[in-house]
């Protein structure tokens, strides 16, 4: 009776059309108030660390990035301390200073940029960490996550176009209010400085705060947006993603690349693919390359679920950035059917979407064979750029839905894959709504390597 009436309710907000969803809920579509600058002031102390975050530091876990900033590059305040948490009497303290840089852009100055890598932590263990000197340390943790493997259970997050309006705000603490994430994956589009005169570089200051009561306890692993490139040559700033290499490092030489746009990790039981929408993937170009032979590289006995992230998607239905990433899908989306690739996200548009597994890899100039078809090796796309930033939401669909489009709903929101084991997968899509994290969207999916079973509605406990 339960089930018969959530159906009901279900059925009341959404439409079908040629076998996918639109939701017909109504989210506010004029942009996000933005929070000022004001709302995020440094932390107290003198010279206090601040804008602390996380990512991964090597290639399997065991390595782990952690960076701040400082306003004066003092002695001490390059150096991280940190131990195993609840270890009794035996604490072993541990130092490792970081590298520490800084940069101008236009009239801003930055702070001391601080990213210290520590390596051979144990997995499946909780860590205590401190940053800066004297009365004004500050203290954080972080869990590593269990050794690579086949059948380990591991929950990510998943945000992305977030900003910082009060939007923004909502959809992270809501994802922070759930106990279950233990790793973000980002597919771009972090602070949103670029809409504001001059590229605004404290925007990514104020960015740091925001983000730090989540991001300083679990790693983020980011993919590069639009919003991160910075090139305004018409003020002197001819070098694209500048600020944001500066802040947000990661551990790219790991996986044999020679860029941190892209590069991958494997966490738990998935192996992690990030992808630049913005350099170069045409033949013969460094990225082209790395990912051919990272493809090759993947042990799904190892870690069965291979997810790649990109900024711009390949199937998207709303009528913003429409086929804007249709180049680099023609240059890779049959090596990723060969791959049997099981998910790919993006951000950029503003609204959620989830494909069927589709692929489009039969066309070429010739023959006008063009049209998306059903493919079991092929991957669920997502596109997620829905976190809540300045620019608001993108509520034009295409009409009538494509095929190739399961669901579509333009609302603010965050997502988590909840890996079970080697063949299944919960994903669920949480909508902001009324102040609560609604499941709006939600499907069991099966792995493409170990139970290749196509996913339909009734695997779906909430559809």
């Amino acid at each position: 009776m339960k089930i018969f009436i959530l159906s009901i309710l279900l059925l009341s907000i959404t439409t079908l059309i040629n076998g996918g969803i639109t939701s017909k809920y109504v989210r506010q579509a004029q942009p996000a108030n933005e929070m000022s600058l004001e709302t995020f002031p440094s932390p107290p102390g003198h010279n206090a660390p601040e804008q602390v975050h996380l990512t991964q530091g090597d290639r399997d876990g065991r390595g782990m990035i952690i960076s701040w900033v400082t306003p004066l590059n003092l002695a001490g305040s390059d150096v991280v301390t940190y131990w195993i948490a609840d270890n009794g009497s035996d604490v072993k303290r541990r130092k490792k200073k970081a590298s520490t840089s800084s940069y101008k852009f236009y009239d801003y100055s930055s702070g001391f940029l601080h990213h210290s890598t520590i390596k051979n932590l144990e997995y499946d263990t909780k860590y205590i960490y401190e940053v800066g000197t004297d009365k004004s340390v500050r203290q954080f943790s972080f869990t590593t996550p269990p050794k690579v493997g086949p059948d380990v259970p591991y929950t990510f997050g998943i945000i992305g176009d977030l900003g910082q309006t009060y939007a923004s705000n909502e959809t992270l603490y809501q994802y922070m209010s759930n106990p279950k994430g233990q790793t973000i994956l980002f597919p771009g589009d972090l602070a949103y400085q670029d809409n504001h005169p001059n590229h605004d570089q404290r925007k990514w200051d104020t960015y740091g705060r925001f983000m730090e009561p989540c991001a300083a306890y679990q790693p983020i692993i980011y993919a590069a947006g639009n919003h991160e490139i910075d090139f305004v040559p018409n003020i002197g700033e001819r070098h694209p993603f500048r600020p944001y290499s500066h802040r947000y490092t990661n551990a790219f030489k790991t996986s044999g690349s020679i860029s941190p746009l892209w590069y991958s990790v494997r966490r738990g039981p998935a192996h992690i693919i990030v992808l630049s929408s913005y350099s170069g993937y045409g033949k013969y170009t460094p990225q082209y390359v790395w990912l051919e032979q990272e493809l090759k590289k993947v042990n799904r006995e190892e870690t069965p679920w291979l997810i790649v992230m990109v900024h711009s998607p390949w199937y998207n239905s709303v009528n913003y950035h429409y086929m804007e990433g249709e180049s680099m899908r023609v240059m890779f989306e049959s090596w990723f059917v060969n791959s049997k690739v099981d998910l790919v996200l993006a951000g950029h548009v503003h609204a959620y979407e989830r494909s069927e597994r589709v692929s489009n890899i039969k066309y070429n100039i010739t023959n006008g064979l063009s049209t998306p078809v059903k493919d079991p090796n092929a991957p669920i796309y997502i596109t997620i750029g829905d976190g809540g930033n300045i620019e608001g939401i993108a509520n034009s669909f295409t009409d009538p839905q494509p095929s190739y489009s399961a669901y579509r709903e333009s609302s603010f929101g965050h997502a988590l894959l909840e890996i079970k084991n080697k063949t299944h997968a919960q994903y669920t899509w949480h909508r902001n709504q009324d102040n609560e994290a609604i499941a709006a969207d939600s499907v069991m999916m099966y792995n493409r390597y170990f139970f290749p079973k196509e996913e339909t509605a009734r695997d779906c406990f909430i559809c």
